[in-house]
């Protein structure tokens, strides 16, 4: 049974790590094969050439341009790409905010996502508390990120952190300081298998 497993949530809580080695070690223990599809991988150059033309900025990624003409559609090819191997058998994780999405629930819609019902939907929802989530922003220095740094105070308005209660579907995850029990709890979410101590 395939799995698409998808690690959401805002920029600079560490959706990306925590994916690339969930992936590792998920192969490792169940010899599955896993297709990674990163957002910022598929469509950060495409990105990057359209904003510098439509704005002059090519890290431009907050502006209404970006997103009102960029944003869906870069979205709608990474699930269709996700689709595409999932209908050849190959499980996917998929990294990206995706908090639109999220916030209106249909990443646990399989008629949303155009999933078969035996394709295992798993949401995890990476997060930070904001201070610790802007210092590791400002700390990898990627230009995406000059317009948040710049303009803190409308950005962190964009800033969702889903109740539990109201989103039973997501795994939150906190990657302050996580623990090694912490991602073994979410390997085992995926169907891993435990490590024994």
């Amino acid at each position: 049974m395939p799995q698409l497993i998808f690690f959401c949530g805002h920029a600079g809580t560490g959706k990306t790590t925590l994916a690339k080695r969930a992936l590792l070690e998920l192969r490792r223990r169940t010899g599955a094969s896993l297709c990674l599809l990163d957002k910022d991988t598929l469509y950060g150059q495409y990105s990057s050439a359209v904003m510098g033309v439509l704005t002059g900025d090519p890290n431009d990624r907050d502006s209404p341009p970006y997103l009102q003409h960029l944003r869906d559609p870069e979205y709608h090819g990474l699930l269709n790409t996700a689709r595409e191997n999932l209908a050849l058998g190959t499980s996917c994780i998929v990294v990206g905010p995706l908090s639109r999405e999220v916030r209106a629930h249909r990443l646990a819609d399989p008629a949303w996502l155009g999933v078969g019902k035996d394709v295992r939907v798993h949401v995890v929802w990476v997060q930070l508390g904001e201070d610790e989530a802007r210092r590791r922003i400002a700390a990898r220095a990627n230009p995406n990120d000059a317009w948040k740094l710049a303009h803190w105070d409308a950005y962190r308005t964009r800033l969702f952190q889903p109740e539990p209660t109201a989103y039973p579907e997501l795994r939150l995850f906190d990657n302050t300081t996580p623990t090694d029990a912490d991602f073994e709890r979410l390997l085992v979410d995926f169907g891993a298998p435990a490590i024994r101590a």
